[in-house]
């Protein structure tokens, strides 16, 4: 830690200067405003506006077989877990919205209790998340757009990685849950991002943030307090922290039909304690360029390659590769439905020895897309590498979906995995031959029960959003056991 306190406080200091950039610029907006003629004063909707909402999230998540071993030596879950899943999962969010102008602040507070049907022989004062739990704060950010003649956006503050628009900068195998050890209870990270729209068709992002493996800002019952939110394992030690910034260039080249990505992004692992080991610092930079080229208005290409660079504070290298391939086939149809359909096949280099600090590790570090379920519900909780660590993958697979009417949509998606490399993680003995890990098929339905009408306000807004999904995985012989594995969830959501 004393090796790297200086270059934390110089990142501490960067961040800070960024808010602090932000603010002056808000600050010099209004000045500009409130300096301009009357006439163009009345031309702008210069009004204060307030909004309150909330969401009550509802689910079950059932799961059998989970891939891993629990408590096998290289799994991420304890043996008290077994092998069996099956809990409730209840999360209250409520929100406040300021808007002025160019500006919006917004501010979130978040509560998720668990009730678990399956017991494991776990006592229930013992299990996580009982009821009352704690109340954390969620968001808390201050948005700017369009200042300095629409030349620079800005965001501050606490905001999700992932909503309803995909993820940060839309690099989905970088950016997906700054707080993956809780799942989806919470999204956020604590961030300073400035956008400069050099012109019409490009523009640079830069970044700066900080994720603290607890959040103090809660409250609760004492057995929530100081829990861990972004351990790799059961059992870590909750001090390790996250930081990291960058920078990410996008344009749409030739008008359009060409747009791209560049990136180039660090992320800082603090060292951690996991069953009485310490575990070194971890330094990773991802240099990386994504492509999308819209060959016409029903075919279009994913393309992403990333390669990494980094090492441990004890010396040891580290830096892995990926890369992504996806053709779209939208075909036009009159009415409500819009099929589609995906292949794709998605590379994570793999290591023998995935995060040890007494060897280099070649594999692919996930960054902050640990909390990404787009290929696997099942496999955050089945992962030997840790929670939601997915590297040491090659998955090709097929997706056929349609969306139909208001708010529906209905997917189903199949393909083999493979090992990069054989790790011998998926044995006891850690021996093994096969690279074949197995067969994974994925469905699931969103429907709506209740959609409120458009431009509805107060009681009126009140909606009701269901999905149902499905997950089958059928091992193949990279793992010992050859018993099937399945994920079920059924989820409520009511909008207000």
């Amino acid at each position: 830690m004393i090796k790297y306190s200086s270059m934390k406080n110089r990142f501490k200091n960067i961040f800070i200067t960024t808010i602090t950039l932000g603010v002056l610029i808000s600050i010099s907006q209004s000045v500009k405003a409130a300096t301009n003629d009357v006439a163009v004063l009345e031309e702008k909707d210069t009004s204060l506006s307030f909004n309150l909402g909330g969401e009550f999230r509802l689910r079950q998540e059932l799961a059998h077989n989970i891939p891993g071993m629990p408590g096998g030596p290289n799994s991420v879950l304890p043996k008290k877990y077994k092998k069996n899943l099956n809990h409730f999962r209840f999360r209250t969010q409520v929100w406040g919205r300021i808007d002025w102008d160019k500006y919006t602040l917004f501010t979130r507070i978040a509560n998720e209790c668990r009730e678990h049907i399956v017991k494991n022989g776990v006592r229930r004062k013992d299990r996580a998340y009982n009821f009352p739990d704690e109340v954390f704060l969620d968001n808390l950010y201050l948005e700017g757009r369009g200042l300095v003649d629409d030349f620079i956006d800005f965001r501050i503050g606490r905001f999700d990685m992932f909503g309803a628009q995909g993820s940060l900068f839309e690099l989905d195998h970088i950016f997906v849950d700054g707080t993956p050890y809780d799942g989806s209870r919470s999204l956020y990270t604590d961030m300073a991002n400035i956008t400069f729209h050099t012109t019409e068709n490009s523009q640079l992002d830069t970044f700066f943030l900080y994720d603290s493996s607890r959040n103090d800002i809660r409250w609760g019952t004492p057995q929530s307090r100081g829990r861990a939110l972004n351990a790799i394992h059961a059992g870590d030690d909750a001090d390790m922290d996250e930081w990291g910034g960058g920078v990410v260039w996008s344009q749409k080249a030739f008008d359009g039909a060409l747009p791209y990505k560049l990136y180039s992004i660090y992320k800082h692992n603090e060292d951690f304690s996991h069953k009485n080991r310490r575990y070194p610092d971890k330094q990773t930079t991802t240099l990386g360029v994504k492509l999308l080229p819209q060959i016409t208005d029903e075919l279009s290409f994913d393309l992403e390659g990333a390669k990494q660079f980094g090492s441990f504070s004890n010396n040891k290298q580290a830096g892995g590769y990926m890369g992504y391939a996806a053709v779209d086939f939208h075909p036009k149809f009159k009415g409500e439905i819009k099929p589609y359909a995906k292949l794709s096949v998605l590379y994570l280099s793999g290591s023998k020895h995935t995060y040890d600090p007494d060897h280099n590790d070649t594999g692919w570090d996930p960054m902050w897309s640990r909390g990404d379920t787009s290929d696997s519900e099942l496999f955050q909780y089945g992962t030997y590498y840790g929670f939601g660590w997915n590297s040491n993958m090659i998955h090709p697979k097929l997706k056929l979906g349609s969306k139909f009417g208001k708010y529906h949509s209905l997917y189903i998606s199949s393909g083999p995995m493979f090992a990069d490399k054989q790790d011998g993680y998926g044995r006891a003995d850690g021996d093994g031959t096969s690279r074949y890990k197995g067969l994974k098929s994925i469905a699931r339905y969103d429907f709506p029960l209740l959609i409120a009408p458009k431009d509805a306000s107060g009681v009126s807004r009140f909606e009701i959003y269901c999905h149902i999904i499905g997950e089958l995985f059928n091992p193949g012989n990279y793992y010992e056991t050859s018993r099937p594995a399945y994920f079920i969830r059924w989820q409520v959501t009511f909008k207000f």
